[in-house]
């Protein structure tokens, strides 16, 4: 009786999710951990598998680290932006395009799915410039071409796409995963944006998880920052999600990817987990 009522729970999420657009951000915890990597390609092929059209975009910050401790290049950063030289933007290109993304459609298919990988150099997906001079090859968006992702899913695969991009000249720029992730979710209009992390959420109390925010509304974020609720690294994820919801996204879930199944909690239950970003301005109390 356990089992039918949580299949009889999620039957009103299955029909608000099916046949839309989830778009999910990938990384953290959830990224290292092989059980909860293979979770979560779990959770998404059953996404897929009860008509949900979902797309997966991952970065891989630890495993570039490594990469380049191999070859003996130091990793430095500056605001927590990799300085990307161009022996650096190459090895970014074949661990994030080449390594991560073809194991990630490996565990897809394997459990029972249908992926394709994609990096935003294909069909100049994700066009850049240079953020900074400093930061070298780190790129800011400046066009996002979605008909290759959408030409994916129209053949039932899920496409994997990595964070990097290129421009009109041939050069290669390394693109942060949230941004990438918001900007994507944005040019898909996807009715939601779900990014992984390793908290639990927006919390009141950084030390308390009984305060967790549930629901943010985005025009409240800015006096939620000014009080130091949102702050240090969660400032550019949550200016990610205040992207995506000005671009059209419905909502933007950030949920602790350290949580097995937080997608299924999140997007089939009625108790859901982590916090909501939605368009509006209610303050919530």
């Amino acid at each position: 009786m356990q089992r039918v009522q949580v299949i009889t729970e999620a039957l009103p999420y299955i029909k608000k999710y099916y046949n839309k657009i989830i778009v999910v951000k990938y990384g953290g915890n959830a990224m290292i951990n092989e059980e909860l990597k293979q979770a979560v390609m779990g959770d998404l092929v059953l996404l897929a598998l009860i008509g949900i059209k979902v797309v997966l975009v991952h970065g891989g910050g630890p495993e570039i680290t490594e990469m380049l401790g191999k070859i003996g290049k130091e990793s430095k950063f500056v605001n927590g932006l990799r300085v990307t030289d161009k022996e650096t933007v190459d090895i970014v290109q074949m661990v994030l395009a080449g390594k991560i993304n073809k194991n990630l459609v490996n565990l897809i298919e394997n459990k029972g799915g249908k992926a394709i990988g994609l990096c935003g150099i294909d069909g100049h997906m994700i066009e850049a410039e240079v953020l900074d001079e400093k930061l070298g090859y780190v790129g800011e968006i400046t066009n996002v071409n979605v008909q290759p992702i959408l030409d994916v899913i129209d053949k039932g695969y899920i496409p994997v796409v990595s964070t990097v991009a290129c421009d009109k000249e041939g050069n290669t720029y390394n693109i942060n995963a949230d941004t990438a992730a918001a900007r994507i979710a944005g040019e898909l209009q996807a009715e939601c944006l779900i990014s992984m992390t390793d908290i639990e959420g927006i919390l009141r109390d950084k030390n308390d998880p009984s305060t967790l925010i549930s629901k943010i509304y985005v025009s409240d974020a800015p006096q939620l920052m000014k009080e130091g609720i949102i702050s240090g690294g969660m400032i550019p994820k949550v200016n990610c999600c205040i992207e995506s919801i000005r671009r059209g996204v419905n909502k933007v879930f950030i949920i602790d990817g350290r949580v097995p199944h937080s997608i299924l909690i999140e997007t089939l239950t009625n108790e859901g987990m982590g916090t909501m970003f939605i368009s509006g301005n209610k303050y919530p109390k």
